[in-house]
């Protein structure tokens, strides 16, 4: 076979949201780049895995980097803007999002994409991948290379290339995990053998009827207890997008998939056919047995194109409900220089609000990123009992910060191989808290960034100074990155960039409450205009319990905020009080999600 030559600086494998972050990040800072997806869209679970209610980083101190300016370019292409479900403050319809990233993609012209690639081999010369062997649009190809970038679910370029990985659970003898295993339960028990990793979902769209949802009929086996915990209206407003779209990735009872799971690591077996196959067939009776519960009022959502491998298997009418690929929660996760263990998410003590930052060896701050997602794990049965990482914020529960260190990005055993999705280094548990979008698509950036410097200065990933990489992201011109978890500055502070610069420089600016140390509080009049936002006047209450009530003469909601400035105000309320607020109302929380006074 004879193969045809290609050549890039950074070749990104994946289509997934790191991936697509790595790659737009390296083409903007200067390294042509060629993307490889398996699939023909972009954005992995932020659009074709149709994951479009996005879990974590939801603080305004938290939107930094590609998930910010992602975030708000969302909000100024969804008309009826994105709060529309209870389980997130942001929900958007899966084209929105795979339009904006491959309009992202189309203006870089150091970044070709290429869809519908198949991986075949890879060429090593010692530590290094040279070339990747792909096939594409019936062609044989052979790509040179300088930097290679993961930037898929599972991790699919590590048995390729060779590079060391983990699949699976970790005891708590490895590294100590609170919330780990013994060794002698997971040898002993089949559920850690037949449970390899996170239980996936693939997603599909149901399209809400109009008027209220009728009172609804009991769900057949297996999901006849899927509406025991909310009702039948919560259940499917769960996931609400605009247009009244509903994103089914119900966890209980419902289309969370937990059986033969170790086929999704054998992609060239039956086995693993059988898996998806199952999988969408699972996904389509829960969407059916809802409509049947509604008597029609649900019916399928319109919100993907139609891939023909998938007409045969799919059984409603109205093709394109289903997503494009699984949500896969959990993959192959890299052997990196360092690994993220669960301690390293946990707050540094009761009361405290920050996870302890990483440092390195001459005691600098190593953070490329911050999450903030609570610990959160899908297997059948119970809630897995999990530490508690969690506080009350803004009138609503959120999880506490913690950072990603550059190290666990890199490959211990591959010299020119960088991770950018959910499949870089961190353990089994840590994986519950890492794994969600916003994150990701910062990791993704830092990955991509991290590339184009190597490639400029002829450099291997490891001897890149991670202070170089933290000043080219918070000084990025299109989306700059925060990697510190500064809780009291949102990303329109005025002195938002200097202040990561002065705590990465000086770590002990930083105090155990995440507060930059000395900083006046901020005004609760200060804020960011948003769409659709509006003057609302009453009256708040608070709970005595971190929580508060706003109440006028046309209703009463309960009253959250994303904003540190009028966190901070609210915080000091300990009676009602008469106010006026700028914010927007989400009926189906339901809660008033404010941002500023007015005055």
């Amino acid at each position: 076979m004879v193969l045809i030559q290609e050549q890039a600086a950074v070749v990104v494998w994946g289509g997934g949201t790191g991936g697509v972050a790595a790659a737009l990040q390296a083409a903007r800072s200067g390294a042509p780049t060629l993307l490889l997806t398996p699939g023909p869209w972009l954005g992995g679970m932020v659009s074709a895995a149709g994951v479009c209610a996005p879990d974590g980083n939801e603080l305004s101190c938290w939107q930094t980097g590609l998930w910010g300016a992602f975030l708000r370019e969302l909000q100024r292409q969804e008309p009826e803007g994105l709060d529309q479900n209870w389980v997130s403050c942001f929900g958007y319809r899966p084209a929105t999002a795979e339009a904006i990233l491959r309009r992202w993609v189309g203006a870089e012209p150091l970044l070709r994409w290429w869809p519908e690639v198949q991986l075949l081999a890879a060429k090593r010369l010692g530590n290094r991948v040279v070339a990747l062997d792909i096939e594409r649009e019936g062609e044989a190809l052979r790509l040179q290379l300088d930097l290679l970038v993961d930037g898929s679910d599972l991790g699919d370029l590590f048995p390729l290339v060779g590079a060391p990985y983990r699949l699976g659970w970790e005891p708590s003898e490895t590294w100590g995990e609170p919330s780990a295993p013994r060794l002698q339960a997971l040898v002993g028990q089949s559920f850690f053998q037949q449970q390899l990793v996170q239980s996936p979902t693939w997603v599909v769209m149901g399209q809400l009827g109009e008027g209220p949802c009728p009172p609804g009929l009991a769900l057949a086996p297996p999901f006849n207890a899927a509406t025991e915990a909310f009702g039948l209206e919560r259940t499917l407003t769960y996931g609400r997008l605009p247009g009244g779209l509903v994103m089914l990735n119900w966890p209980l009872q419902g289309n969370d998939w937990h059986q033969g799971l170790a086929a999704a690591f054998q992609p060239d077996s039956s086995d693993y056919g059988e898996l998806l196959a199952a999988m969408r067939g699972h996904s389509e009776a829960f969407l059916e047995e809802l409509i049947n519960a509604t008597e029609g009022w649900l019916q399928p959502g319109q919100a993907f194109p139609m891939a023909g491998d998938r007409m045969a298997s799919t059984r409603l009418k109205g093709p394109g409900s289903l997503a494009l690929m699984p949500y896969w929660r959990e993959g192959r996760r890299l052997v990196g220089l360092e690994v993220v263990i669960e301690q390293q998410l946990l707050p540094l003590g009761p009361g405290e609000a920050i996870a302890p930052l990483p440092l390195d060896g001459d005691g600098a701050i190593s953070s490329i990123a911050v999450g903030n997602y609570p610990n959160d794990h899908h297997y059948p049965g119970p809630d897995w009992p999990l530490a508690a990482k969690s506080c009350r914020w803004g009138g609503r529960w959120s999880g506490t910060p913690f950072c990603i260190p550059y190290g666990a990005l890199v490959s211990a055993g591959i010299d020119n191989l960088l991770a950018a999705d959910k499949c870089f280094s961190s353990s089994h548990m840590a994986n519950g808290a890492t794994r969600l979008q916003p994150l990701i698509l910062n990791i993704g950036q830092a990955a991509g960034l991290a590339a184009a410097l190597c490639w400029q200065g002829k450099i291997p990933p490891a001897a890149l100074p991670v202070r170089q990489l933290q000043e080219a992201l918070l000084s990025d011109p299109l989306a700059p990155a925060g990697p510190v978890p500064l809780w009291d500055t949102a990303w329109h502070h005025p002195r938002w960039v200097e202040r990561q610069r002065r705590v990465l420089d000086e770590p002990s600016l930083l105090g155990r409450d995440g507060h930059f140390e000395g900083a006046s509080a901020p005004r609760p009049q200060s804020g960011c205009s948003e769409p659709l936002e509006s003057l609302w006047q009453g009256w708040i209450t608070p709970d005595g319990s971190g929580g508060y009530c706003f109440s006028n003469g046309a209703g009463r909601w309960p009253l959250i905020t994303l904003e540190p400035a009028l966190h901070q105000w609210l915080a000091g309320l300990d009676q009602p009080k008469e106010v006026e607020l700028i914010g927007s109302l989400n009926p189906w929380g339901p809660w008033l999600r404010v941002s500023r006074l007015a005055r």
